[in-house]
């Protein structure tokens, strides 16, 4: 490699890292519904040097750096963790509600593109060794997330090429999340209400039918509150009114996107 070689690749690399803390900072604000402005004054960074550093552009020192994570109440290793030989468009995370096709069509993608194919409930009940409504049972909410953020982290470590179908809360956990979208090009898997519905009790839950219309207000509620955290994907692929089929060559369409 020649000297302007490793200077430009080394360029690369900052930049990708520079985007990454910017991503890293951007999810947290947006999962907490937070304004710059307000990050600004809590931690003494200006408005002005965040919006450079979410673009992806600011280079800040790092006492600064110290500054944000502190009022983040993140670790500032988390903001700053390297993401060594491993190109995000080499792992492909599906978002999305129950109901959005991430287990069949991430399944047939994976299949297709010669790829493990990872469900990351599956591998919260093996790190925790339960079942999810035991899991839940026994150690909360706080508990799934904990079990959820180190099965992440584990799947990370293990696959340098997979796809994953996340559950769909994990949107809501806001460093998850975030770490997620720093690691791997991140599709939304999106459809109507309706059709969100009509596949869970195709899937054999049928504890939505005893309560329709109750059911189906909650689930036009969350998909309202979560639909700015699942807009943050990479891309978004509707599959509305389409068949699997149809749903799955939109998927290939987009994931050939990544960067």
């Amino acid at each position: 490699m020649s000297p302007a070689d490793v200077v430009l690749s080394t360029q690369t690399e900052d930049e990708a890292f520079l985007a990454r803390l910017g991503d890293r900072v951007r999810v947290w604000r947006d999962g907490r519904r937070i304004t710059r402005k307000a990050l600004a004054l809590s931690s003494g960074v200006s408005e002005r040097y965040l919006a450079l550093l979410e673009s992806g552009q600011g280079n800040m020192s790092i006492l600064l750096l110290r500054q944000l994570s502190i009022a983040m109440q993140v670790p500032l290793e988390d903001l700053v963790r390297e993401e060594p030989g491993v190109p995000r468009r080499d792992r492909i995370a599906l978002v999305g509600l129950r109901g959005a096709g991430k287990s069949s069509l991430g399944a047939r993608l994976a299949a297709d593109a010669g790829m493990p194919f990872i469900e990351l409930d599956r591998e919260v009940e093996r790190e925790a060794g339960a079942m999810l409504s035991e899991l839940f049972g026994m150690y909360g909410q706080d508990g799934y997330r904990r079990f959820e953020r180190r099965a992440l982290e584990r799947v990370l470590a293990e696959h340098p090429r997979c796809v994953i179908a996340t559950g769909g809360s994990l949107v809501t956990a806001d460093e998850t999340y975030a770490r997620l979208l720093s690691s791997c090009f991140t599709v939304w898997l999106k459809a109507a209400p309706e059709e969100h519905m009509a596949r869970v009790i195709a899937q054999g839950d049928m504890r939505p039918i005893h309560g329709h219309a109750a059911a189906m207000d909650d689930l036009k509620q969350i998909l309202i509150e979560r639909t700015h955290l699942y807009a943050q994907a990479d891309v978004t692929v509707d599959s509305a009114g389409r068949t699997v089929r149809q749903s799955l060559t939109e998927l290939k369409k987009a994931t050939h996107q990544a960067p």
